[in-house]
């Protein structure tokens, strides 16, 4: 699975973003949160990134936060929401928002995005109103950017690529030690995290 991309933004024509990674140009679509957000034409990005793996096609989407990608995964274990209606979700709220109309129950706010209808809007915050927690979304990323902050941000990155999930990686990253060098705490990561399991 493709969970991160860094390169040259080549194009963009909404949802739609065209990244050069290495000389390969990665087409992925992103709500307009993150859009808005891209750098002019020819900048590098950072994009976190969904895969979808379908018979007739291979999708990815790209997200310019961890919290927006998780918000992202949470709805599309809803019955019915594709990742074509959570982008809409995500386009039309951000992830803070989101959360809040789902703590307060307010289905008339989701009726308002494009493609929601009164009982989607129901299913919708029936089914994330005990998932759509900050455990789900903003302690993840805020565990993500501190460990940034504390030169982790590699040891992240590799606990990715080893498959782990963002859970995973924010909890072996809360128990590292500030200055710990890369290779090091990667080992201490793959250890705490082998107890874990």
């Amino acid at each position: 699975m493709i969970g991160r991309i860094q390169g040259q933004v080549l194009a963009k024509q909404p949802p739609m973003v065209l990244v050069d990674v290495a000389g390969i140009g990665y087409e992925l679509e992103v709500p307009m949160s993150t859009f808005c957000d891209l750098p002019p034409l020819q900048a590098a990005v950072v994009l976190h990134t969904h895969q979808v793996i379908r018979e007739d096609a291979h999708l990815l989407y790209g997200f310019a936060t961890l919290s927006e990608r998780n918000a992202f995964r949470l709805l599309l274990r809803v019955a019915g929401v594709g990742p074509k209606l959570a982008l809409a979700l995500l386009s039309g709220l951000t992830v803070t928002e989101l959360a809040g109309v789902v703590a307060r129950q307010e289905a008339g706010r989701l009726t308002k995005v494009p493609g929601v209808g009164k009982k989607t809007a129901e299913r919708l915050l029936l089914e994330l109103r005990d998932k759509f927690s900050d455990t789900d979304l903003g302690l993840v990323a805020g565990a993500v950017a501190a460990s940034a902050a504390n030169g982790h941000g590699d040891v992240a990155n590799a606990l990715a690529a080893l498959g782990y999930n963002d859970k995973e990686v924010a909890v072996a990253l809360k128990a590292l030690p500030a200055g710990t060098a890369v290779e090091d705490a990667i080992r201490l990561s793959l250890r705490l995290l082998s107890r874990v399991d």
